[in-house]
């Protein structure tokens, strides 16, 4: 009897398991168009003018691009949480790039995530994204990266911890997490150009697995694979952008500075490699999104106040290294340093972004619309970690900010992620 009941659960758990492969192997399959060996597109002068442009706003310079490397060439390190991912070489070169594969297989890969040998594509690569892109785009993709000079450049083996680089990994998060779109259905401009440049992977909370959160849309969330933070941008304590006049906003996207406030960190190079390219016209689009996202309400910060000491000791730190440019009372100078009474990302619950700008420095991106940006000098070998948790405790909780203290190990542990 225990022989059989033994031999009925092996059977129910192969039956299980079978079924189980079956449903990942289907749902990764979804409406994949057999790949046609003859696909061309026509490489007109428009055609790889508006792919050009896509390319710069929807980012594929900035991740396919090492430093000092050819433009497109590949092989920039991707940090995540599994292991690190390199860029592949998008340039037509035959051997390490695009230059074997055809218009579907490059569809396929933007809409489905798959390679061109049919493998299964790391999300590091945002085709959870780019499957809203329209075959149309991605044929104008295709067509700029065809007419790029070919680059013979071997892109490394991505270095993932086991069993996440595994196909049989990768098939199951997918079975979790995506579902190729019904691309550019339903979305407006701002909402598509937000799609296609994948703002929802730095801004949207992710779970243990790697997976957007959707029941948390862009509500702020720590920077994959680096130590910053991508504010809410649909908070107003954070970054959310309701209360801004629409030129502002796009102020802000094409030039990284406005009236309201400036970008630093990561977000710089957004602005600056992808984002101050966009037209008039979609600068006002994404603007026009981003102001309608809509709101979460959500209670101020409280924080732990800093003790007297603490408190006068970061008095003297500031009055000797940030009076200066910021001011006695917080209150900066227009067009030159911001203000930090009463700002935004000072007054965040989390002080992780203001410990990278006080070490490494606050650097705008130098664009057309801003070509001699302010910057914030590094701090990092003039101030000790009890020097910069002083510091910003004092800034955090003078001029009516109220936010938290900052502790000493949060700008040690800042310290040692470098």
């Amino acid at each position: 009897m225990k022989l059989r009941r033994l031999a009925a659960g092996v059977l129910i758990a192969a039956l299980l398991l079978g079924a189980g492969a079956y449903a990942v192997f289907a749902l990764n399959h979804l409406d994949e168009a057999p790949i046609d060996p003859q696909a061309r597109v026509a490489d007109t002068p428009d055609l790889i003018a508006r792919g050009a442009y896509l390319a710069r706003v929807s980012g594929c310079f900035s991740c396919h691009t090492r430093p000092g490397g050819a433009p497109y060439a590949g092989g920039r390190a991707i940090p995540t949480p599994f292991g690190t991912v390199f860029s592949s070489n998008l340039t037509p070169d035959e051997g390490t790039g695009l230059g074997r594969w055809n218009p579907d297989e490059f569809w396929r890969a933007l809409h489905h995530g798959r390679s061109r040998d049919g493998r299964l594509l790391s999300p590091a690569f945002p085709y959870t994204d780019y499957t809203h892109l329209t075959r149309e785009d991605a044929d104008a993709l295709f067509g700029f990266l065809r007419s790029l000079r070919p680059v013979a450049q071997p892109v490394p083996a991505p270095a993932l911890r086991f069993p996440y680089g595994t196909q049989a990994a990768l098939a199951v998060w997918r079975a979790l997490y995506f579902r190729p779109a019904a691309a550019g259905a339903g979305m407006d401009r701002g909402a598509y150009l937000a799609k296609a440049g994948h703002c929802g992977a730095c801004h949207t909370p992710r779970d243990a697995l790697g997976g957007l959160l959707q029941d948390r849309p862009l509500a702020g969330a720590l920077v994959p694979g680096e130590n910053w933070w991508a504010p809410s941008l649909v908070s107003g304590r954070e970054a959310g952008l309701a209360a801004w006049p629409e030129q502002d906003i796009a102020a802000l996207l094409t030039t990284g500075v406005a009236p309201g406030g400036g970008v630093s960190g990561p977000m710089s190079e957004v602005v600056f490699a992808s984002l101050q390219y966009l037209t008039p016209e979609d600068a006002r689009a994404m603007a026009a999104w981003l102001r309608a996202l809509p709101p979460v309400d959500e209670p101020p910060a409280q924080g732990q106040a800093a003790p007297k000491a603490v408190m006068a000791r970061g008095g003297e730190v500031y009055r000797k290294h940030c009076a200066d440019c910021h001011g006695d009372e917080g209150g900066g100078k227009d067009g030159a340093f911001p203000a930090l009474a009463g700002n935004r990302a000072v007054r965040m619950a989390r002080p992780l972004n203001l410990i990278q700008i006080v070490l490494h420095g606050g650097y705008q991106p130098a664009t057309a619309g801003n070509p001699r940006p302010r910057g914030m000098p590094p701090f990092q070998q003039t101030l000790g970690d009890a020097d910069v948790a002083a510091v910003l405790s004092f800034i955090r909780g003078s001029w009516d900010n109220r936010a938290g203290r900052v502790e000493v190990v949060d700008v040690h542990r800042v310290r040692e992620h470098d």
